[in-house]
C-alpha cells in the first residue's frame, strides 16, 4: 500500500517547501487548518502527519489530542512543526502522543530524515498488528480483530443512521468431520471455507474473521436485512457447492454451514436515524450496544442449528426476547 503523508499548515509557502521535500516518500496531502485535516483523516487515514503547532482557531496540540484519543487514529505518527524549542513545550507535545519535533525554520535534510524514520516505523507496527489480527490458520482476520472492526462499525452505523449486518457461520457436525478424515483435513476444510467465505464478499468494507473453531463471522456495514438474507443464502449456498466431503455428515453428504444474521436496520426497535435527528432521539432509542448485534446473531444461528442444520436464522437485534425468523432460502432444499 502507497504511503500517504498529510502536510497541516496555515502557511501555504511552509507546504510548498515540505511538499518538494517529501514528494519522494509518499503521495502527498495538505490541510491548511485542524478542520481540513481531521476530514481528511476519516476519509483516509494517512501514513504520517506532519503538523504545524501553532495554527488559528484549532492549534496543532488539540488536533493531536483529539486524533489519539480517537482509537481509529490513535496509531497514525504525528511530527511536531514548531518555532518553541523549549524543553517543556515539547514534553508537552510528547505528552499528547507526538512522535517527534521538527524545529522552525524547517531543515530539509532533517525533515526528509525524521519523515522516513517514522514511514519505516509506521510500516513495521502495521505488520506486526496484521500479524497479531490475523488467524494463522485460514489467513482471515482473528476473532480480536473482529471485535475491534466491530466497535468501530457500531459507533459509526448509529452515528450516521447506517444499517450492520452480522452473520455467525458454523460448520456443521465439523467434530465427526475431524473423527472421520482427520485434523489435517479439518485444517484444509476450514481453510476452504475461508476462501469461499471470502469470494463472497464483493464490498470492500465487507469483513469475514474467524471467530473460533470452526466458527466464522461476516460483518456486512451500510447492509440492511434484505441485504443480509441475500448474502446469508450465497453464504449457505457457496459452501454447498464446495461439495466438500462429508461422510459422517447428519445433515449431507457434503459438508455445510448454519448460519445466524443479526440486523440493525431502518426496521429494528431502537433504530437512530442519522443528523440533528439521531441526536435529538438518542434519548429515546433503545439502549443497544454492538454486543447486543453479536448476541441476535449467535442466538440465529443456535436457531439455525436446532431447525436441522444447513440453513440460515435472522434476528432484529431490538428483538433479542422475540423467536428467531427462518431465511427463505436454505441450503438443505
Amino acid at each position: 500500500m502507497p504511503q500517504k503523508i498529510l502536510l497541516v499548515d496555515d502557511d501555504l509557502s511552509s507546504i510548498r517547501l515540505m511538499s518538494n521535500v517529501l514528494m519522494d516518500l509518499g503521495a502527498i496531502q495538505f490541510a491548511t487548518s485542524g478542520q481540513d485535516a481531521l476530514r481528511l483523516i476519516h476519509e483516509q487515514a494517512p501514513s504520517v502527519i506532519v503538523l504545524d503547532s501553532e495554527m488559528p482557531g484549532m492549534g496543532g496540540f488539540e488536533l493531536c489530542q483529539i486524533l489519539k484519543s480517537n482509537p481509529v487514529t490513535a496509531e497514525i505518527p504525528v511530527v511536531f512543526v514548531t518555532s518553541h524549542a523549549t524543553e517543556d513545550f515539547q514534553v508537552t507535545g510528547f505528552d499528547l502522543g507526538a512522535a517527534d519535533f521538527i524545529a522552525k525554520p524547517v531543515s530539509p535534510v532533517l525533515l526528509l530524515a525524521r519523515v522516513r524514520t517514522q514511514l519505516r516505523l509506521a510500516q513495521a507496527t502495521s505488520e506486526l498488528h496484521r500479524v497479531a489480527t490475523t488467524d494463522a490458520l485460514t489467513q482471515v482476520p482473528n476473532r480480536g480483530r473482529f471485535d475491534e472492526v466491530l466497535q468501530v462499525e457500531w459507533a459509526r452505523c448509529r452515528r450516521a443512521g447506517e444499517a450492520l449486518c452480522l452473520m455467525m457461520i458454523d460448520v456443521d457436525h465439523f467434530k465427526l468431520f475431524n473423527d472421520c478424515y482427520g485434523h489435517p483435513a479439518g485444517d484444509a476444510c476450514l481453510m476452504r471455507v475461508a476462501q469461499a467465505l471470502r469470494a463472497v464478499c464483493l464490498r470492500p468494507g465487507d469483513m469475514v474473521a474467524r471467530y473460533g473453531g470452526e466458527e466464522f463471522v461476516l460483518l456486512m456495514p451500510k447492509t440492511a436485512r434484505a441485504g443480509g438474507m441475500h448474502m446469508a443464502s450465497r453464504v449457505l449456498a457457496v459452501i454447498a457447492d464446495l461439495g466438500l466431503p462429508h461422510a459422517a455428515s447428519l445433515t449431507a453428504n457434503h459438508v455445510t454451514v448454519s448460519v445466524g444474521l443479526g440486523i440493525y436496520d431502518a426496521e429494528s426497535p431502537g433504530w437512530q436515524p442519522g443528523g440533528n435527528e439521531s441526536r435529538e432521539l438518542a434519548v429515546l432509542a433503545l439502549p443497544l450496544s454492538a454486543e447486543d448485534l453479536t448476541r441476535a446473531a449467535d442466538r440465529a444461528l443456535y436457531a439455525a442449528k436446532v431447525a436441522g442444520r444447513a440453513r440460515a436464522y435472522r434476528l432484529d437485534v431490538g428483538d433479542l426476547d422475540e423467536a428467531p425468523s427462518s431465511v427463505e432460502f436454505t441450503a438443505a432444499n
